[in-house]
């Protein structure tokens, strides 16, 4: 079975003492209309912090360096139904940064309170593993999608193994 490599970097921060999250509305691509995290495709001889880096840079402006960012681990996606989008996803958050949050051709950037989530306009995996990401978890999951390529059919969580 084949896995596109992605990465995912989420920014986070606190604001009035309340920990808020970089996340954003999707304009293109795959998962339009979707609140997501930053990142995507890993280039051809790139590593996936370069990657990570390179992606927040690109889709919402914002400058983040390879040792700031911690690792959060890695979140398979499976789709039985579409094997081609199929993804390995390395995860990573990071606490400084250097830009503000700007809008570019792909993502709408907005701050969001960890405690409240959108996960009701997010892919449904997300309220699977992000607040677990987001509360310091290295974690280790392959997410099974159902034939609708949307609804999780299992959640195989391989972390403490």
């Amino acid at each position: 079975m084949t896995f596109t490599p992605v990465t995912l970097c989420f920014l986070i921060r606190e604001s009035a003492g309340v920990p808020q999250v970089l996340l954003g509305l999707k304009k293109t691509g795959f998962g339009r209309g979707k609140v997501v995290g930053l990142g995507g495709h890993v280039e051809p001889g790139e590593t996936d912090e370069e990657a990570a880096c390179r992606e927040v840079r690109e889709e919402a402006g914002i400058a983040v360096r390879q040792e700031d960012l911690r690792d959060a681990g890695v979140v398979a996606f499976d789709f039985p139904s579409r094997p081609e989008w199929n993804m390995r996803t390395r995860l990573f958050v990071a606490a400084r940064w250097t830009g503000q949050p700007a809008e570019s051709a792909e993502i709408r950037p907005e701050w969001f309170d960890v405690g409240a989530l959108p996960v009701d306009r997010m892919w449904q995996d997300a309220a699977h593993w992000l607040p677990l990401v987001l509360g310091g978890s290295r974690l280790r999951l392959t997410i099974v999608l159902n034939s609708d390529n949307e609804t999780v059919r299992e959640v195989l969580d391989y972390s403490s193994r």
